[in-house]
């Protein structure tokens, strides 16, 4: 993988309002942050939060990450269609920059993703990635991220079972990481 720096958001949405903003990213939105040189990694469901949309994003490198965000952010398509997405948001700024230090994602379907948030990461062979934080000056400053020291484990599991600091996610349906 040629992506060197990882968003992991997460938006606490207004009641009921999920599957309105997914319906208007996967058809207005995954493109149009493609072609300005973002890579939309996976698109999920909290299966623990009815009222939360979480998403990764990849970038190359912080130059392009800067130039992609305002690029997208300051065209005509976010013009159009970010009032409605931001319609749906109570808060958008739990966001993390994050290196990958481990990808291994194959692309076949099976089950649900989690992303355990963790301090003291312990990695083994179920992992599918290991984000750690990045050490670098958010250049994109209009779009805030958190800088406590949280390393992102991601998994596949048939079932989850709920448990503190677990994101148990369902894939959307344009999801890559599934």
């Amino acid at each position: 993988m040629d992506l060197t720096v990882i968003e992991l958001r997460q938006y606490t949405l207004r009641p009921g309002r999920r599957d309105e903003l997914i319906d208007l990213f996967e058809r207005e939105l995954i493109e149009p942050q493609e072609a300005a040189g973002m890579t939309i990694l996976g698109t999920f469901r909290d299966l623990d939060d009815p009222d939360r949309f979480v998403w990764l994003r990849g970038f190359r490198d912080m130059p392009t990450r800067k130039r992609a965000l305002t690029t997208f952010y300051g065209g005509p398509v976010w013009a159009e269609h970010g009032p409605a997405a931001n319609a749906t948001m109570l808060d958008s700024t739990n966001a993390r920059l994050l290196s990958p230090s481990h990808w291994s994602i194959p692309t076949t379907p099976d089950g649900y993703v989690t992303a355990e948030l963790t301090t003291d990461p312990k990695v083994d062979d179920t992992a599918l990635a290991v984000l750690t934080p990045l050490n670098a000056e958010n250049n994109f400053p209009r779009l805030p991220v958190r800088t406590d020291p949280i390393t992102v484990i991601l998994r596949r599991a048939p079932d989850p079972q709920p448990i503190p600091s677990l994101l148990r996610l369902t894939p959307t349906v344009r999801s890559r990481l599934r």
